[in-house]
């Protein structure tokens, strides 16, 4: 069983073919369908025939109820607090060919309650892992939830992994902090923005190996570069990425955070962890939007 813990919102995906054209009008491609860093990666978990339980919260409305429902239909283990009185979280994910940009009110996910992560991580099959999207942490609101996540996992002999989530709010949180809080971490997922902010400039190899000072397990996720994971004793494993047209770029990290954990937790080595994961990142690209 993977526990997956974090933000579960409405995504209004707006594809556009050239640039935003601020205070005119831009024609785009619009849809509206399930998000969040941790509701992706549960999907894609599932969608790789992983048991999984998502650990969120919504808001009481209808946005939340069809955001739940489109979980469970796919096969994820829902279980997600409903916070009265507010808003499911939503995000605009203005997306390109090559690159996305997310505004988001994170609504009722700034509500999850860390008592609720704490009670479903004490009933947790022996032998489970936790993956803690890094959104939570990286907000007031919903930092307590995440320590909380950390804190059980540790009291229950669970391992972990964490996804660094974004290059802003990481920032804007601290490196320092926000490593502190992720300290002995199994495995720390960054991409190469967020491991600038995390380790400092450098290559791949140079960050993910600062970066083992504070985790046992540090992977560095290169785009169209591949990846590299690095581990505290010092070896390195490489993986290149799939080369397949990309049509949208959102949800890639979750997938490839899903096919690496499926392979990593089945007991394949880093590098088969790596092709794993590049290969469902893969498929994510090739198709519009976050889920499977």
């Amino acid at each position: 069983m993977i526990i997956v813990v974090g933000d579960l919102v409405t995504d209004v995906l707006v594809e556009h073919d050239g640039p935003v054209r601020y205070g005119s009008d831009t024609e785009a491609a619009i849809r509206v369908t399930g998000g969040g860093q941790a509701a992706n990666t549960a999907a894609w978990l599932a969608h790789s025939g992983q048991a999984v339980t998502l650990v969120s919260a919504v808001g009481d409305d209808l946005a939340g109820r069809q955001r739940i429902a489109e979980l469970e239909s796919g096969g994820v283990r829902c279980a997600v607090q409903v916070r009265t009185g507010a808003a499911t979280g939503s995000v605009v994910v203005l997306t390109g060919a090559t690159e996305r940009t997310m505004i988001t009110d994170r609504g009722a996910s700034l509500l999850l309650d860390p008592e609720h992560v704490t009670s479903v991580l004490a009933g947790a099959p022996a032998g489970s892992h936790v993956h803690l999207s890094g959104y939570p942490l990286l907000h007031d609101g919903s930092r307590p939830a995440g320590l909380a996540a950390l804190a059980a996992a540790a009291r229950h002999g669970l391992t972990v992994s964490v996804d660094a989530a974004s290059a802003g709010p990481l920032r804007d949180a601290g490196a320092q902090a926000f490593l502190s809080w992720v300290r002995d971490t199994d495995v720390l997922l960054c991409n190469a923005d967020e491991a600038d902010v995390l380790a400092g400039p450098g290559t791949a190899d140079e960050q993910g190996g600062r970066l083992t000072a504070h985790v046992r397990n540090a992977v560095v996720k290169q785009g169209a570069g591949g990846a590299l994971w690095c581990g505290r004793d010092g070896s390195t494993w490489s993986g290149a990425a799939s080369r397949v047209p990309m049509k949208d770029p959102t949800g890639a990290g979750d997938a490839f955070a899903a096919g690496l954990l499926t392979a990593w937790l089945s007991g394949r080595g880093p590098e088969a962890a790596l092709t794993a994961g590049a290969e469902l990142g893969a498929l994510a690209v090739g198709r519009i939007g976050a889920r499977p």
